[in-house]
């Protein structure tokens, strides 16, 4: 059973929403949000890249740095930038960019069914991350940012949804990256309960984007719970902010790869060492057609490389997955890259900068080579989840990201 609950949220007024709504956390850096927000006071980045009104060179992971966020919430609420609501409520969230849209319902969710992989996984988490985001909620008593969770298809939930999306908005607007966010509120309790049995109908949750964020609050529910000597199991703190969106309706994008050097090896001798397990021919338009299929941008040239074993190990889903097979017949063995979580000489890129961006890293020289995917299909991530698995790391992009800013769940 998939429970999700109605909370009392922390959200903007409606004139200012524009100005608050910020990209997440983890997809700007310090200088980028420094100058994204340096003309407005009430950018929800001062809460989660709270260094940017602290000194230039602050340690990232500073008592400091903590307590501003804790600081800036509250005085975004004390001056009414942000509000909170005086009943729980569930929300609809719709963003659209193009001719792709999609549409989650904002909720809390359980920590206990994250605990116990009612809610599943597909990657392994970093403990330094983890103790980021934990004291980022403790300092500021709150879940600032929603954990992007997605379920199998359920034609009545979704059914549910688009009834939801035909009442009037409570937001709406176009940010900057040309992505369109539609919110609408759902108070009436009979609403509410029709969408949470709809939700109990569902066996598991699937964590899209947002696992250090989900293991951050299991890991504050700890040490709230220690501290409570009267803890109940119902405080808002065994409960995270979430936004579950339908699996089917996601838009996943590659995450691609750039290696520094080519450890010497001439052209000659790196094609025929790719050729041992791949096909290889020239294209003019790089974009890998299916999975098995890759391109590949090397003394400035595009070439497809399709691997030349169709027969998946289909007892692991994870040796279905391109990123893997990348790693074992190519970037491991041709060119000595060991650990991509660690090795220094391979960078990542999401798959929202396409392959021009590729591109121009090695043409600039900051690469030798560069590898463009085949987007992961969201079925082999559930399949993943469900065996217990983890994806290898920088398998997935999702696009378009949740807007911050746009609720806070106090703990």
């Amino acid at each position: 059973m998939a429970m999700i609950r109605p909370f009392c949220a922390i959200r903007p007024d409606p004139e200012k929403i524009e100005r608050i709504a910020s990209p997440p956390y983890d997809v700007v850096d310090t200088n980028q949000a420094r100058e994204m927000a340096k003309d407005n006071p009430c950018s929800f980045l001062h809460v989660v890249r709270p260094e940017i009104d602290l000194p230039e060179g602050t340690d990232l992971h500073s008592d400091a740095v903590y307590q501003k966020a804790g600081e800036n919430l509250r005085l975004f609420i004390n001056k009414q930038y942000l509000v909170k609501d005086s009943e729980p409520s569930l929300f609809a969230y719709t963003q659209q960019i193009g001719d792709h849209t999609q549409t989650g319902i904002v909720a809390c969710c359980s920590v206990d069914e994250y605990d116990s992989d009612v809610i599943k996984k597909h990657e392994k988490t970093r403990e330094d991350k983890e103790t980021d985001r934990t004291r980022h909620i403790m300092a500021s008593s709150a879940q600032t940012g929603p954990v992007f969770l997605m379920h199998k298809e359920k034609q009545a939930l979704n059914n549910l949804v688009s009834s939801l999306c035909k009442e009037k908005p409570l937001y709406s607007f176009t940010a900057r990256d040309q992505v369109t966010h539609t919110v609408r509120r759902i108070s009436e309790p009979s609403r509410i309960q029709e969408l949470v049995e709809q939700f109990e109908g569902l066996e598991n949750l699937y964590i899209a984007d947002g696992h250090h964020r989900s293991a951050a609050a299991s890991r504050a529910r700890k040490e709230k719970k220690n501290s409570n000597p009267n803890h109940t199991g119902q405080e808002e703190y065994n409960f995270f902010l979430a936004v579950v969106f339908p699996a089917s309706s996601l838009n996943i994008l590659p995450y691609n790869r750039v290696v520094k050097d080519v450890r010497g090896l001439s052209r000659g001798d790196l094609m025929a060492r790719i050729g041992e397990h791949f096909h290889i021919s020239p294209v003019e338009t790089p974009k890998p057609a299916m999975k098995g299929n890759f391109c590949i941008y090397f003394d400035k040239k595009w070439y497809q490389i399709v691997y030349k074993s169709p027969d998946y190990n289909i007892q692991d889903p994870v040796m279905n997955l391109d990123a893997n097979l990348l790693q074992e017949y190519l970037l491991g063995p041709v060119l000595g890259i060991g650990d991509p979580r660690t090795d220094e000489r391979i960078s990542f890129v999401g798959g929202i900068h396409g392959a021009g961006e590729l591109k121009r890293r090695v043409d600039s020289g900051k690469a030798e080579i560069a590898f463009l995917l085949y987007p992961v299909l969201v079925e082999d991530i559930m399949k993943v989840s469900d065996a217990g698995k983890t994806m290898p790391p920088k398998s997935t992009w999702f696009e378009p990201k949740l807007r911050s800013g746009l609720f806070v769940h106090m703990i």
